[in-house]
């Protein structure tokens, strides 16, 4: 069953400005291999017609820098002028930007919101490579990345988590959008050694499903390895959960390692039937009996003799009785939900009785 409302479906990208200006040190063709990558993780998004776009990203110094600094703010606006090449009018959707507020407050979180914040580029690059026009509103989400002290990786899946949850809450399917990384260094000396080897691992990881490997990563790590703006990616990993990609896109340059990621394949509510579910508190007698049959000799003997006999002891219903005199092993185990150790213990103990009383 496809997954009602929340977080549907996801993005991560990179929102190079090289991307736009195309110096003679940028590779074009690897520009263009970018982009369609980018348009065809839009496309998967576009197909699925979700009610909302959240698209998060980090600010360069253009807003939040000397002057307050949140961890996490919602654009509550209708629209937003755009900078450089993408300066006008941008779409926005101000419709639900106080109603996201105050459900992330309800889940611990105290974001900042604004009404006339710009969006800068590194929302508008990736919006538009992926195939969406200025007209068309999205929800700017802002991440601090750069300014220290930035949240941590912790705290940015346990926002994304928040956001999946409001949006669920809300009655409304997203798609998330985290633009920014892979590993670059901008202003600094090491801009032209971006760490390709940690990227390498991150890519690898993401690209198997294990977004959790980006909680793996300290303030210190992502700071050293140029990944801070990884942080909206791990907010997009807890909103998504653990989901294997099915767009991905490798492209190291001499500054800036690209990577691209699609998840355009719905999210599903099933959820993965435990191992070992807890013991349904209804079948708490036969949980018993089944535990001095684990443990007691003496049980075993009573059960051997007389199964129904040792079961009415129990006060169970027929059904339980059924299946406990039949020593239905599947039945106790996957039917009521009886602890696979209990099941397979009182099994082993019976079995190791008969065998000596044959011998």
């Amino acid at each position: 069953m496809n997954k009602v409302n929340g977080v549907i479906a996801g993005a991560a990208v990179p929102h190079a400005p090289q991307f736009h200006s195309l110096p003679a040190t940028e590779d074009a063709d690897q520009v263009e291999r970018v982009r369609t990558a980018m348009q065809e993780a839009g496309e998967g998004l576009r197909a699925l017609n979700p009610d909302v776009v959240i698209v998060m990203t980090n600010d360069h110094g253009d807003e939040f820098i000397v002057g307050p600094t949140p961890a996490f703010t919602v654009h509550c606006g209708n629209v937003a002028q755009g900078m450089h090449k993408h300066k006008g009018p941008w779409s926005l959707r101000g419709d639900i930007g106080y109603d996201v507020v105050r459900g992330l407050m309800q889940e611990g979180f105290d974001p900042a919101f604004t009404l006339d914040s710009m969006v800068p580029t590194a929302f508008t690059i990736p919006y538009e490579f992926m195939g969406y026009e200025r007209d068309a509103p999205f929800l700017p989400l802002y991440i601090n990345s750069y300014v220290p002290p930035q949240p941590s990786a912790e705290r940015c899946y346990a926002f994304g988590k928040a956001i999946d949850r409001v949006f669920a809450r809300l009655g409304l399917r997203a798609v998330f959008i985290a633009s920014g990384g892979l590993s670059h260094y901008p202003g600094t000396p090491q801009y032209p050694n971006p760490d390709v080897t940690t990227d390498k691992i991150i890519y690898g990881e993401m690209a198997k499903g294990n977004l959790r490997h980006l909680l793996s990563y300290s303030d210190e790590a992502l700071d050293a390895s140029g990944n801070v703006e990884a942080r909206a990616w791990i907010a997009l990993a807890g909103a998504l959960g653990e989901r294997k990609p099915d767009i991905t896109a490798w492209e190291p340059s001499w500054h800036h390692t690209y990577a691209v990621f699609g998840w355009s394949q719905e999210a599903r509510d099933t959820a993965i039937a435990p191992h070992y579910p807890p013991i349904p508190p209804e079948h708490v007698g036969l949980a018993r009996a089944l535990f001095e049959l684990r443990k007691s000799e003496a049980a075993c003997r009573q059960y051997l003799a007389d199964g129904a006999g040792f079961a009415s002891n129990y006060g169970l219903t027929s059904a339980e009785t059924d299946a406990l005199t039949a020593f239905d092993t599947d039945r106790l185990r996957d039917g009521f939900n009886i602890h696979a150790l209990l099941v397979a213990g009182a099994e082993r103990r019976l079995e190791q009785l008969k065998s000596a009383t044959h011998t």
